[in-house]
């Protein structure tokens, strides 16, 4: 049986969620691990070359064949704020480190909405149930996210 190791990644603020799990050619999702990286205090620049070096490390060092990022969105109802444009920052600085090591891909909630089954993303995230059918291993309910996109990114290859 083929296994695959890919890495969920969403980005919140100065935070960002990895999920990691083995994907089995049987289409059974294992978490390996689920951790939040918090973007170091102080000086932004130097914070993300931390961050930066973090992931190349983790990608590298976890046979990590795959990333899927959490894509940024439009911001609704409003001007953009500078925390999204920060978020927008860090998600780049990610996805340059992860690029560096393996293939990575960004998917958007609202593509993921209307292509994974028949419900919004937001539906799926709020439904146990359907979390523990889909994931084996633990799974922190704010990992959720990174976890979907793990799930849409299988049934798409």
């Amino acid at each position: 049986m083929s296994t695959k190791r890919w890495l969920g990644i969403s980005v919140s603020g100065d935070k960002v969620i990895a999920v990691d799990a083995k994907i089995n050619s049987s289409g059974s999702v294992i978490i390996q691990s689920d951790q939040s990286w918090k973007l170091q205090s102080g000086d932004r620049n130097a914070a993300y070359a931390v961050m930066h070096q973090q992931v190349m490390d983790y990608v590298q060092n976890n046979g990590i064949k795959k990333v899927i990022v959490k894509a940024s969105a439009l911001v609704t109802g409003g001007s953009t704020k500078l925390a999204h444009l920060h978020a927008a920052e860090l998600r780049g600085v990610v996805i340059a480190a992860a690029a560096s090591h393996c293939t990575v891909i960004t998917l958007a909630k609202a593509l993921i909405s209307r292509t994974f089954g028949n419900r919004k993303v937001d539906e799926y995230l709020k439904d146990d149930s359907f979390w523990s059918s889909k994931i084996n291993g633990a799974l922190r309910n704010g990992s959720r996210e990174a976890a979907m996109l793990l799930l849409a990114a299988k049934d798409e290859s």
